[in-house]
């Protein structure tokens, strides 16, 4: 159990890491010359604001968005999946490149599939097993 130290250290990281996330996706959209707007509708979101409040650290990007926002961002979808995993979900990241590691032998060489989403549903399996024991 987490002390309330630790769940507030905790926090305060998964905000900064949001916030760091938000400085990517907005640095990305306007290279690409797009208003929050255009945005919103190429990923199919209802509120430019939302795109807002991603942006500025304050919400995460729906994973069902991932590769919506990944084709808008001109950025494969793999690697924005990576990307969006690093800034919310660092644990499970470390864990993912730890298994890349593992598979390939190498230092940093992610295992290059067809489908993106198929691989990273195979390697989080794979994790689970070796979880297990």
């Amino acid at each position: 159990m987490y002390s309330p130290i630790q769940q507030a250290q905790n926090k305060d990281e998964a905000a900064a890491l949001r916030r760091e996330a938000g400085l990517w996706l907005k640095e990305k959209r306007e290279a690409l010359g797009m208003s929050q707007r255009e945005m919103a509708v190429k990923v199919g979101i209802e509120y430019y604001t939302f795109i807002s409040q991603i942006e500025a650290g304050r919400g995460r990007v729906p994973a069902d968005r991932y590769e919506a926002y990944a084709a808008a961002l001109n950025v494969p979808p793999r690697e924005f999946t990576l990307t969006m995993l690093s800034y919310n979900e660092p644990a499970i990241y470390r864990l993912l490149q730890m298994e890349d590691k593992a598979v390939s032998g190498a230092s940093v060489a992610p295992v290059q599939e067809k489908s993106s989403l198929t691989a990273l549903e195979r390697r989080l399996a794979a994790l689970e097993s070796l979880m297990k024991g």
